[in-house]
């Protein structure tokens, strides 16, 4: 790779890693990575700072993950170095060099980066995971179904090997970021949607 490629590859990361969902705490006189999950992600803002500040720290996140996609696109890059633009930019989001290298979950970027890599894929697969929150209150195991349909999906519609490849990786991020969520579905005490977080409210990631 050149260092053009390296460069775009960088400033994904950077761009992915912009902490919108601390900063919009902060402007709120909250740290968010001190309340409820401690994850600097929406459904952490909605638990503890209500349904309009997450709304715009989700589509924030969404448009960060799906411009560094187009950046990289504009500037001639494609397949599988057009993946790994969109996981730097996961990355970026997960373990933020502005947060410490900690930061949130990767769902809402993760979907950013595939409505621009392949808007079908990203529209059969966002009911699914909408659906499945919707059903069980639970925003992890929406998430986590959403990401495994992607991945489903993308096999199924014959999508290039490098696609395919991208959103498995995606998908392996999610589950990974979502490792504590998942014993706690498994033991039953998971939060559900709604639920709200205090201020005073231990971190429990």
């Amino acid at each position: 790779m050149d260092w053009t490629t390296w460069l775009v590859l960088l400033l994904a990361y950077l761009f992915g890693a912009i902490p919108a969902g601390a900063w919009v705490a902060r402007y709120y006189g909250v740290d968010i990575q001190k309340v409820g999950s401690g994850n600097t992600g929406a459904t952490n803002i909605l638990r503890t700072l209500g349904a309009g500040p997450a709304l715009v720290v989700a589509a924030f996140d969404v448009l960060k993950g799906g411009i560094a996609v187009w950046l990289a696109r504009l500037v001639g890059i494609e397949g599988y170095l057009l993946g790994g633009v969109a996981l730097a930019a996961v990355l970026g989001h997960n373990y933020s060099v502005f947060l410490r290298f900690t930061g949130g979950k990767g769902v809402a970027t993760s979907f950013g980066t595939l409505l621009f890599l392949d808007p079908l894929l990203a529209l059969l697969t966002f009911p699914v995971g909408v659906a499945t929150m919707g059903l069980t209150r639970f925003v992890s195991a929406g998430s986590m179904i959403g990401a495994l349909t992607a991945a489903v999906v993308a096999v199924a519609l014959g999508r290039p090997m490098w696609e395919i490849l991208t959103v498995v990786l995606l998908a392996g991020l999610v589950f990974w970021t979502h490792r504590e969520n998942i014993k706690r579905l498994q033991a039953g005490n998971e939060r559900r949607l709604g639920d709200k977080a205090k201020i005073s409210d231990t971190v429990t990631r």
